[in-house]
């Protein structure tokens, strides 16, 4: 079926960059640590936009923090956070710029005290994708509310439950596809 045939989420449906990132990206389940952290950091940096602005600025994003490398990023200085303010490329927002580098340390704090992020974010979520078939998309959860406060303990910022939840949409660890989406799984999974 051409892809602009494919019955899809009603919220990819308006602009072919949302389109491609719903059929190729959205709501796979991602397991590696450093890509997790990636996509939850570009979450905290749509907070009060739309995605569709993140998506036209990934590419910027990667190179200004050097691929989204905890160990690179977590090295960031206060002139690094002015170029950054400086780079039309990305969204230029100074709490969200030092929310970033400070995530970046929290991740590795983490990774030093022998806690894998993938792993915990995962465990978090019973290990397998939740599969919403309500129909009904909230815009947090109980877990995601949790999650919020277990990231916010261990020093990450920008990660409120909305935000999470909107990250854990698009990482698989919930799986909010329409039911009539022809991305919408059908495999036995956690249901909402």
């Amino acid at each position: 079926m051409p892809p602009e045939t494919k019955p899809r989420c009603t919220w990819a449906q308006s602009d072919p960059l949302l389109a491609a990132y719903h059929d190729a990206e959205w709501g796979v389940p991602e397991r590696d640590s450093r890509a997790l952290w990636e996509k939850l950091m570009l979450d905290g940096f749509q907070a009060g936009l739309s995605w569709l602005t993140i998506l036209r600025k990934r590419d910027a994003f990667r190179a200004s923090f050097e691929g989204f490398v905890p160990e690179k990023v977590a090295r960031f200085t206060a002139a690094d956070v002015d170029r950054l303010m400086l780079d039309a490329g990305i969204v230029r927002s100074r709490a969200k710029i030092e929310a970033t580098i400070g995530n970046a340390r929290a991740y590795l704090a983490m990774q030093a005290a022998g806690e894998d992020f993938s792993e915990f974010v995962w465990g978090m979520a019973g290990g397998k994708p939740i599969v919403n078939r309500t129909g009904a998309v909230p815009t947090k959860t109980p877990l995601s509310e949790q999650m919020s406060v277990a990231l916010k303990k261990r020093g990450f910022k920008f990660v409120g439950p909305v935000i999470v939840y909107a990250w854990m949409q698009a990482t698989g660890i919930v799986d909010d596809h329409a039911p009539d989406c022809f991305c919408h799984h059908a495999a036995p999974r956690k249901h909402l």
